[in-house]
């Protein structure tokens, strides 16, 4: 999106005059738009404008569902509606929404979300400008009197999607703007209210971008924006500690709001790595726990200056409560204990760039060589052998632990891959749990061939002896209809030529491709 602001000055507006001194008719009270009954009916019956940023875009509308959840309750990601403006495409960033609450869970979802860039109050949008004239005299006054009070301060800023305005153009269509009454002054730093002039090109599919019938104008007051400057202070090349497999820091936020971490939740990460999921989740307040293999990665790292606890000095964010070196075949809780964690967040080893390990080695679990007991003296410097761990045992072993492990209505989120038939990726290939339900699946296109799916589903049965038999059968059944590339065959399928017919099955014009689209 090409960002442009300008600002309007005092002398590019026309305001009415003042009341003369013996007017009769009264002022309006100022803190009107204050008042809670005010606020919270206008919400309950406002659709608003939601702008998204145009990337990751099958994550958008997900990551506001979660987010209302968070901030609305238990119910308040079910009831957010979508509405796709006319002549829109699908990945449009332009969307309408409907929030169960007023102005102030608007607000809280946009200043938290990463792929929100504002959310409107919108008071008219057209073809034309002379549409968008129209519609904005026709909004209801009532909406729109406190926001041109004499003693509220306002800025407007041009904005657009598809095409560059010049700061010429930019001044005139401020200047279009005086048939809307502000008495209030101009503040160009810290105004009491935004308002935004939004315009899209009628490019149909060029440059690619969403095909877009024609040019829309918007106009609206800003109820809440992004916070970007959450990227550069956790961009992964000024991290301290990170491999090969680091999540990326806008995905690990993602997850983190897709787990709905915040104080008082306690988030664990059974394949924590170098922690930069969990330094998501410290940053929104949450209590975190972490588990690897490799006891390399947990307990030396690069040094003793440079290891997963470093992340965390540098940030300056509470430390995981602890981080274990466990295997998650084979976790190190207690039989009696469950129900303990808020959210379980994670990045299965699934085999493309890193494979996944188990405890064992070779020779133990085909029965070559007996168990055995590391010496009292070798303890501290032993590492133990481990054995390749498919996908499908992978993926059960980690609904096995959410089922037992999280509270009810807790969530579990992780990345699950995908090889894209037909470019659509089958919905029937996700794991299930009787524990759990799927709310939200988000493709992450990484090729022609191949993708990753971020799940996020959501425990709403307690864990019992019938429910462990009943994921067992599903996982077996699982198994059986997926073992051809699930056990050990995607590197291959990913990386191998695609072919049909002897000729290459994909070529670089076999789809369109949004910018954005492909990460």
């Amino acid at each position: 999106m090409v960002s442009a602001p300008i600002f309007a000055s005092r002398t590019q507006l026309r305001f009415p005059p003042p009341a003369a001194a013996g007017d009769a008719t009264p002022a309006r009270p100022p803190a009107v738009a204050d008042q809670p009954e005010v606020r919270r009916n206008r919400g309950r019956e406002m659709w608003y404008l939601c702008v998204f940023y145009h990337r990751l875009l099958d994550y958008r509308r997900p990551e506001v569902e979660s987010l209302a959840e968070l901030f609305g309750g238990p119910g308040a990601g079910d009831a957010v509606e979508w509405r796709l403006l006319e002549n829109h495409h699908a990945d449009s960033p332009f969307h309408l929404v409907r929030l169960p609450g007023d102005e102030r869970l608007a607000a809280q979802i946009a200043n938290r979300s990463l792929l929100v860039k504002g959310i409107y109050e919108l008071w008219g949008h057209g073809a034309t400008y002379d549409e968008l004239e129209k519609a904005i005299r026709e909004y209801p006054e009532e909406r729109k009197l406190p926001y041109l009070a004499p003693e509220s301060s306002f800025k407007i800023i041009v904005d657009s999607f598809g095409k560059v305005i010049s700061f010429e153009e930019q001044n005139e269509i401020i200047k279009g703007f005086t048939y809307i009454p502000f008495e209030g002054r101009v503040n160009l730093k810290k105004p009491d209210h935004k308002f935004f002039v939004l315009e899209t090109d009628d490019y149909g599919s060029q440059n690619g971008l969403p095909p877009v019938a024609q040019k829309t104008v918007f106009f609206g007051r800003e109820v809440g924006a992004a916070d970007r400057h959450l990227l550069p202070t956790y961009q992964l090349k000024s991290r301290k500690y990170i491999g090969p497999t680091a999540m990326d820091c806008e995905m690990a936020f993602l997850m983190a709001n897709q787990g709905l971490a915040r104080p008082g939740k306690l988030v664990y990460d059974p394949f924590v790595g170098t922690g930069s999921i969990l330094v998501a989740a410290a940053h929104f307040g949450a209590m975190t726990m972490g588990a690897d293999i490799d006891i390399r990665v947990v307990r030396d790292g690069h040094g003793p200056d440079c290891n997963i606890w470093s992340n965390f000095e540098q940030y300056k964010l509470p430390e995981p409560l602890c981080v274990l070196r466990a295997d998650n075949s084979l976790p190190p809780w207690r039989p009696g204990l469950k129900e303990i964690f808020d959210a379980i967040i994670c990045d299965p080893p699934y085999g493309v760039r890193a494979g996944g390990r188990k405890s064992g080695g070779r020779k133990l679990l085909k029965g070559i060589i007996p168990p055995y007991t590391v010496p009292d003296e070798k303890r501290e410097s032993h590492i133990p052998s481990t054995a390749p761990y498919s996908l499908a045992e992978c993926v059960h072993d980690l609904l096995h632990l959410a089922a037992r492990m999280l509270v009810i209505g807790g969530r579990l989120v992780f990345f699950y891959p995908v090889l894209r038939e037909d470019d659509v990726a089958d919905v029937a290939k996700f794991p299930e749990h009787p524990c759990f339900k799927l709310v939200a699946s988000c493709e992450q296109i990484l090729s022609v061939r191949y993708s990753r799916v971020l799940l996020t589903m959501v425990k709403v049965e307690p864990y019992t002896e019938e429910i462990e038999k009943m994921g067992e059968e599903r996982h077996q059944e699982f198994r059986e209809n997926h073992q051809k590339w699930m056990e050990g065959n995607l590197h291959s399928a990913v990386f191998s030529p695609a072919e049909q017919d002897g000729k290459p099955k994909f070529d670089k014009d076999s789809k369109p491709k949004y910018r954005g689209k492909y990460v």
